[in-house]
């Protein structure tokens, strides 16, 4: 080699369009191999699996040039090597010649290991959710139809028991009964001295519409022995009475102690005076009495009016 002149590729001969002019082509510039307007050492990158290897592509003749503006013809066709590079692979130790090709898994798609996503399995999870809503709704069905159940027997039972604890007409007849308290016609009750029994004046309730009469004098007295008491306490003494259209009234008096207040026995609704067959009438006045036996006193005493004549006594719950 002469002095000066280093050849083709020396720093001077960086030029990438050197071949196109007279001197560079004496200093054996050449076209590029690699593409229009790269330099020698620039190589296009190629898939893998499309390089062929151990065919050299002839290098042109020194001083061979194209026709100016043309794109001189790669010799070797695409896909051969360029003489100037060499695969990693062809090299003292470099990588092997083949790689080996990569499968890809049924069911393609992106994701790691070439793997789509598992369709089926996300499939298969719905389906396993809806069931489950499904079931859920349905156990609340049966749990809410069983609630209401238990409501409407609960609800039955109580009205049943509401029922029950009222009264039938029968047991009410049947109840009164064991507790009936007593009832007396005044004729049948021990009279103090200069009263007798009547039944000139219709009207009366005592058996026969006989009735006691005489009590209109101070001191006249009738008295009940009261028998079977089942509870001590407060019970209303009842009255039935007549007046000839006036007021009267008379003392209480319980187990020897007479009540403070007298027993109202007044001409309710009025009737006219002297009229005795239409003034029979009620009255009553709370006593306390005990468990067992008790005496009952109806007296005129000094104050009372006792302008009257008394049909039957009876006691009733306070």
């Amino acid at each position: 080699m002469t002095p000066g002149n280093n050849g083709a590729s020396t720093p001077e001969d960086d030029d990438p369009f050197g071949y196109l002019y007279a001197d560079g082509q004496a200093n054996g510039a050449q076209p590029p191999s690699g593409g229009y307007g790269y330099p020698n050492s620039v190589n296009r990158v190629r898939a893998v699996g499309t390089r062929s290897y151990g065919q050299q592509q002839p290098q042109a003749a020194a001083g061979q040039a194209a026709a100016y503006g043309q794109v001189p013809q790669q010799q070797g066709g695409y896909g051969r090597p360029n003489a100037h590079y060499a695969a990693p692979e062809t090299l003292p130790g470099g990588a092997g010649a083949t790689t080996a090709p990569q499968h890809q898994v049924p069911g393609g798609g992106g994701g790691r290991g070439g793997r789509g996503p598992n369709t089926k399995g996300l499939l298969i999870g719905a389906i396993a959710v809806v069931a489950a809503v499904v079931i859920g709704i349905g156990v609340a069905m049966v749990g809410g139809d069983k609630d209401d159940k238990k409501s409407e027997d609960q609800a039955g039972s109580d009205q049943s028991q509401s029922q029950s604890a009222e009264p039938t007409p029968s047991a009410s007849k049947s109840g009164a009964s064991q507790v009936e308290l007593p009832k007396v016609d005044a004729k049948t009750l021990r009279l103090s001295p200069g009263m007798s029994t009547a039944s000139e004046f219709k009207g009366a309730k005592a058996d026969g519409g006989v009735y006691v009469t005489g009590f209109n004098q101070v001191g006249a007295k009738v008295t009940w022995t009261v028998d079977g008491i089942k509870k001590a306490g407060s019970y209303k003494f009842y009255v039935n009475y007549g007046v000839p259209g006036t007021d009267a009234d008379a003392t209480v008096v319980v187990n020897g102690k007479a009540d403070a207040r007298p027993m109202n026995m007044e001409n309710f609704g009025g009737t006219p005076k002297g009229d005795w067959e239409q003034g029979w009438k009620n009255t009553w006045a709370t006593v306390n009495l005990n468990k067992g036996t008790n005496t009952i006193e109806l007296a005129c005493n000094e104050g009372n009016k006792c302008d009257a004549v008394l049909d039957q006594f009876y006691l009733a719950k306070a």
